[in-house]
């Protein structure tokens, strides 16, 4: 087999743009990759050879269309497709066909993407786990619930590939599979015909093989050429070390990694301290986890009360419960919020970024259990950019994760400290 399939995504469009390499051969590359590990990874929801391969056809025959023709994309399967079954990881939606596609997905076919199939997700991407495994190591969890995104892109199925973060789904996952997961700042990405679960968390985040590529693709999605990699400049990025009020919940390779990504900065030259955060932040993980269930409760009440003998019996159930979270607790959560988002700037200090655990540590053993987002939802409610960075290895051999986190609307800041940080952790 050939190695077109790892190229990454600017080094193929660069390629494809100059036409020194075809959509086709491209495709085929990654199609060849796919029918050699699909079996095991088990990435895709959805997926057709022969279609990808007449959109790479199409493509070829025509002008370039934008900075991502030819590109493969795989969407996790709670974008709407108009062209591919979207069953939003439930049975309640089994063969079921929108006629269009969502925002950023029209928009990536726009620039010239090719949407090369829907990837898995936990039903209504909250649980229980789908069928994806690490690849990695197959006997681990890929995390959730953007699992076929991250395991794909791990296993160089695709280049890059569309996930959604309500509480951790694109940070840990990644973080298990050894990738590059972006979160952007909340509502940077456009979340028309994508599967809501809560409306003031939901955010459309990006999986890739590096932070060049997140960072060529947001800039592509959004039109803002600020957002493309540049290399950090000036002195040396000033790191705030951020455990956070769930430290405790950490596996002893999470504190290791954390130790040690504090001594490799530091000797890298980067200003490093530690950062504590403000008391009121002490009740944001249970105030993001009451505006998921509130909200959530909303979003999924028709799916529950018409068709709950068809979802999940542990999924139907909690979604029951979600429709008695009340209005004042709710309240008081997004009160609660917006008193910490207003904070945040003092909590940063004069930090550039935050480095923080992305996970409690490596992928856990089976794949019925995704993993515990409790070290995501507080940033996922702050709507800060967050982006992994590779700090280590578990007792498994199977990568820890960090997340480099920014202010929020500051993601070209972030992804060049990420990018400055990965390189100094490597």
């Amino acid at each position: 087999m050939n190695k077109l399939h790892t190229l990454s995504a600017v080094q193929a469009a660069r390629r494809i743009a100059q036409r020194s390499l075809s959509a086709e051969a491209f495709a085929r590359a990654c199609l060849e990759r796919i029918a050699e590990r699909e079996t095991l990874v088990q990435a895709f929801a959805y997926f057709n050879p022969e279609q990808a391969l007449a959109q790479a056809r199409a493509l070829d025959a025509g002008a370039i269309m934008g900075p991502l023709h030819g590109v493969p994309v795989a969407v996790k399967d709670i974008f709407d497709t108009f062209d591919m079954p979207t069953e939003y990881g439930s049975a309640v939606y089994q063969g079921h066909h929108p006629v269009a596609d969502a925002a950023v997905v029209a928009l990536t076919r726009h620039l010239g993407g090719l949407i090369i199939g829907k990837t898995v997700t936990t039903e209504f991407a909250t649980f229980p786990a789908g069928k994806t495994h690490n690849p990695l190591n197959p006997a681990h969890t890929p995390g959730g619930s953007s699992s076929g995104s991250a395991a794909g892109v791990a296993d160089c199925l695709f280049p890059l590939a569309f996930g959604t973060q309500t509480a951790g789904s694109v940070i840990r996952p990644a973080a298990y599979c050894g990738v590059t997961g972006y979160k952007p700042s909340f509502g940077l990405l456009a979340r028309g015909g994508v599967k809501i679960g809560s409306d003031t968390l939901d955010t459309v985040g990006l999986f890739s093989r590096g932070i060049e590529d997140a960072a060529f693709f947001i800039a592509a999605l959004t039109r803002r050429p600020e957002l493309q990699l540049k290399p950090w400049s000036g002195s040396a990025p000033r790191v705030g070390i951020c455990r956070g009020f769930q430290w405790s919940q950490v596996q002893p390779e999470m504190a290791t990694a954390m130790d040690n990504a504090a001594i490799a900065l530091t000797k890298a030259g980067a200003q490093v301290s530690e950062i504590a955060l403000p008391a009121r932040f002490a009740g944001m993980a249970m105030a993001q986890a009451t505006v998921m269930a509130y909200e959530g409760g909303a979003n999924r009440a028709d799916d529950v009360l018409r068709h709950g003998d068809r979802m999940d019996p542990r999924l139907a159930e909690q979604c029951r419960k979600n429709l008695a979270v009340s209005g004042s607790d709710y309240a008081a959560a997004q009160a609660l919020a917006h008193e910490c988002r207003a904070q945040l700037a003092d909590a940063f200090g004069a930090c550039d970024v935050l480095l923080a655990a992305a996970a409690p540590g490596e992928a856990p053993e089976g794949i019925s259990y995704t993993g515990d987002p409790i070290m995501n939802g507080v940033w996922t409610l702050l709507y800060t950019p967050c982006i992994t960075v590779t700090g280590g290895q578990g007792p498994k051999g199977l990568p820890v994760g960090l997340q480099v986190v920014g202010r929020i609307a500051d993601d070209a800041r972030v992804l060049a400290a990420a990018d400055w940080i990965s390189r100094h952790l490597d």
